[in-house]
């Protein structure tokens, strides 16, 4: 458990630093020749992406850490995995460590720096590979949410998929900088610890919005960050099982007493062409898969 002090006082040093030259971020790939041994690609360093193992002809997936985390958090690892062993793609995952493990006010105010950053990142590969932005699909936990968010924004748009696992709540609920739907072609949330003492932002952000047991509290939870972390550890299984189907609610009391009954729409998995809109609750049990 961490605690945040939402008045604690900004690193107005480091965010200057991190806005003047936000290039301390490591971007390391992950392919099936090389699964647990990352490649460091460089934005702006042509020949180092030409010599590396990133093949513009597969999708492209950059997951992207929460706050007070870095490369060897677990939900790098069990994203990284999950993708690997379902299809051949590359992984990029995005460090932003110098950032993350600053206090919470200073992360969250350096936040779209860092994600326009990536975005930047992301329409060099494009530029030198040719890779589609439209195979492109970015994935970010808590914090790293709004991070995919802005990086998404900075594309305009057109990366296929933006997934935001239990985007961060504190200090995000009236940012404007904050996860929306209009990231990428299908903007995706999933919402795990959105009550009001919660790390999650709770309320609908994007083009579809999963509610699993309610978004508030998880089966075989006993603390908020295990409700947290749950966001990714669904979307883990979601891409080797592919068996969440999310009933679409009418409004967010629907949510709450479970009694929604509209369609049906699949929670998670990796699949590029994916379109939807609404809101979504499902229940799920309290051990993986889920």
């Amino acid at each position: 458990m961490h605690i945040v002090d939402l008045e604690e006082q900004l690193d107005t040093k480091l965010l200057d630093e991190i806005y003047r030259n936000p290039d301390d971020n490591q971007y390391l790939l992950y392919t099936r020749d090389n699964p647990r041994v990352p490649q460091t690609l460089r934005i702006n360093n042509t020949i180092g992406v030409f010599f590396s193992k990133f093949d513009a002809r597969k999708p492209t997936i950059v997951i992207v850490h929460g706050w007070l985390s870095d490369r060897n958090t677990n939900v790098n690892k069990a994203l990284t995995d999950a993708f690997l062993r379902k299809s051949n793609v590359n992984v990029i995952v995005m460090e932003w460590k110098r950032l993350a493990l600053s206090n919470y006010v200073t992360a969250a105010a350096g936040v779209p720096a860092v994600g326009r950053r990536l975005g930047q990142f992301l329409k060099f590969l494009h530029s030198v590979t040719r890779a589609p932005l439209e195979t492109m699909h970015i994935i970010g936990y808590s914090l790293g949410a709004h991070l995919a968010g802005n990086a998404g924004r900075e594309l305009g748009g057109r990366v296929a998929r933006v997934t935001g696992l239990d985007p961060a709540g504190p200090l995000w609920n009236l940012n404007p900088d904050r996860l929306r739907s209009s990231d990428g072609v299908y903007v995706e949330a999933i919402h795990t610890d959105g009550g009001v003492l919660g790390q999650g932002i709770g309320s609908a952000v994007a083009d579809a919005d999963f509610f699993p047991n309610g978004g508030i509290s998880q089966p075989g939870c006993l603390t908020s960050f295990c409700h947290h972390q749950r966001a990714w550890e669904l979307f883990a299984s979601s891409v080797t099982y592919d068996h969440f189907l999310g009933r679409q609610c009418s409004n967010k009391l629907q949510v709450s007493l479970n009694s929604c009954r509209g369609k049906y729409f699949k929670m998670g998995n990796g699949d590029l062409r994916k379109r939807g809109s609404g809101l979504y609750r499902l229940n799920t049990g309290r051990r993986y898969p889920y």
